[in-house]
């Protein structure tokens, strides 16, 4: 519950802490003394947009703090929970402040808070019914929602919603795969040709390929270098070579290895420089005297340099990147190959529509068989607001067809009204008045207030302009109502009507006083200050006897 809402140069109030009481709270006040004031600042403490304007003229920011009591209130310790936040005692404190250039910040329990947390939380904390709730009355949607919170089976319904929330992403997918089955097989064709292209790369490595061109191309001319390398190391002819030295450099150091050891290394080194020179003698000897490559070889390597470089040019990579390229290629083959038809999709749709139909059938048979019940708390309430005579029905019309059908089932549900003696029951936006719609708005909201867990903690229930389209005795009934109401839930409300506000636990006047600045004031009324603002609801401006005495009768009327 709401203990106490607190006001920092907010619009018209500079400064103003109002404790708020348990059961059924009234604001009353004069035509433009500022109401609406307080549901504006309690609605930006559960995440309304703010506006610079509410920022009170001359302030550099406004601040509104909104203090609840939540003990025992397991819905909003699970929501810290999930949020990952500390719930140490069990109180929330909500702080919003709104600067004059229109930015705005919000805390929780003293940490910074998001909008959009504070949103999710301000739905468990408090209710807020807006005096347009009759304009919405006469969209079917709204009757549904009602219908299915008054049914308690809003379970049903979001395991409906999502049945066919699954048929239609199946449904998609396969419309979607079928509009591209042109585009895939051109894609897969393209891929196909393109891997049969460079196919015989994927058997080589390219660099090896090219290594081996580059010397086979110029063949001759390296076997020429080879044999006259292999000339200057040794030869048999009278020109000095490489082994006819060193063999001379080996015999002096031998005759000198007992005299220095520095010659019997030197000799060692030279031996091992010997041995390597034999051996890099028989290998230009090999590769001198081999055979000519076989022409097909260089052919072979011509065609794949030649394919190398003709992919390169096509797909602007360097060929030795083709490869990977390919991989790439062969894998998004893979994905088209194995990416389900229309057809492959046609046995999951079938299933989720079935599963849908289920569920869909489940819940029109929860809906119409809480249906009578519901019409009759309904008529209940309505008969003592002046409309004895009310009647009402739900009435389910199949969807004419499969097509039609969506999230919330398969049947068309309007609520069917009537006000007078053998008149027939119509959609109430055929023929009920502003007054009926009001009253009718009023006690669906209250009985969707009370029909929930009478254990569980409940939200504040917040009523803006509750009276709109009633007056006198109606009046009072809709007062009682709300006081009982009051009993089990915590309820604000603003009102014009005496025989309403008579009946609140709490009476909260909102007054306007023009100084040097305008300034809109808070006050709690008890005793002959109550008295008098009922006689100025009741009368008029000229406050009488008479009036007071009539306001008394309203008070001593509440039970």
């Amino acid at each position: 519950m709401l203990l106490s809402l607190t006001l920092y140069q907010f619009a018209l109030i500079a400064e103003h802490e109002l404790s708020v009481a348990e059961g059924f709270n009234v604001i009353t006040g004069e035509t433009g003394a500022g109401k609406s004031l307080l549901l504006d600042a309690l609605s930006l403490c559960i995440g309304e947009r703010a506006d610079s304007a509410m920022v009170r003229h001359g302030a550099a920011h406004a601040d509104i703090y909104a203090q609840f009591d939540v003990t025992d209130n397991s819905v909003v310790a699970d929501w810290f929970a999930s949020n990952e936040r500390t719930l140490e005692e069990p109180e929330v404190l909500i702080r919003r402040q709104l600067s004059n250039s229109g930015r705005s910040k919000a805390w929780l329990n003293g940490a910074p808070v998001s909008l959009a947390e504070l949103k999710s939380l301000g739905v468990l904390l408090v209710n807020i019914h807006s005096q347009h709730a009759q304009q919405a009355l006469l969209k079917p949607q709204f009757v549904v929602q009602w219908l299915d919170e008054m049914a308690q089976i809003t379970p049903l319904v979001a395991q409906t919603a999502t049945h066919y929330q699954q048929y239609q992403q199946l449904k998609r997918r396969a419309d979607d795969i079928a509009s591209r089955a042109a585009q895939r097989q051109d894609r897969m064709q393209l891929l196909q040709s393109q891997l049969a292209d460079i196919a015989p790369l994927l058997a080589v490595d390219y660099n090896e390929i090219e290594a081996e061109h580059e010397e086979l191309s110029n063949i001759e001319a390296l076997m020429q270098e080879a044999s006259h390398g292999l000339h200057l190391l040794d030869n048999d002819g009278d020109e000095p070579d490489v082994m006819t030295l060193l063999g001379q450099a080996i015999k002096l150091c031998d005759n000198q290895l007992g005299v220095s050891q520095t010659f019997e290394q030197a000799s060692e080194q030279l031996h091992l420089a010997q041995q390597q020179i034999t051996e890099v003698t028989a290998m230009l000897s090999d590769y001198a005297e081999q055979q000519l490559p076989d022409p097909e070889r260089l052919q072979t390597l011509d065609n794949l340099i030649s394919l190398g470089h003709r992919l390169s040019r096509k797909h602007g990579l360097p060929a030795s990147d083709l490869v990977t390229e390919a991989h790439d290629w062969q894998q998004q083959l893979e994905q088209l190959e194995n990416e389900p038809s229309s057809d492959a999709l046609a046995a999951q749709i079938d299933e989720a529509w079935q599963e849908y139909l289920t569920s869909a059938k489940a819940l029109h048979k929860a809906r119409t068989k809480a249906a009578p019940a519901i019409c009759a708390q309904l008529v209940a309430q309505l008969q003592p607001l002046a409309l004895p005579n009310a009647r009402c029905e739900f009435v389910f019309t199949k969807k004419p067809t499969e097509s039609a059908y969506n999230a919330q089932g398969c049947y068309d549900i309007e609520l069917l009204f009537s006000a007078n003696v053998g008149m027939p029951m119509q959609p109430l936006h055929k023929i009920a008045s502003g007054g009926e719609l009001s009253r009718m708005a009023l006690v669906m909201q209250v009985l969707q207030a009370i029909s929930s867990d009478n254990n569980a903690a409940k939200p504040m229930l917040v009523f803006d302009e509750v009276d709109v389209g009633i007056s006198g005795g109606t009046a009072q009934v809709v007062g009682e109502l709300l006081r009982t109401l009051g009993q089990t839930q915590q309820l604000l409300a603003i009102t014009h009507q005496a025989q309403v506000a008579a009946q609140a636990h709490q009476h909260i006047l909102v007054q306007k006083h023009h100084h040097e600045q305008t300034q809109s004031e808070l006050v709690i009324l008890t005793d002959s200050a109550q008295v008098d603002e009922l006689a100025r609801m009741s009368g008029g401006v000229t406050i009488t006897e008479v009036t007071r005495d009539h306001a008394r009768s309203l008070l001593t009327d509440v039970k």
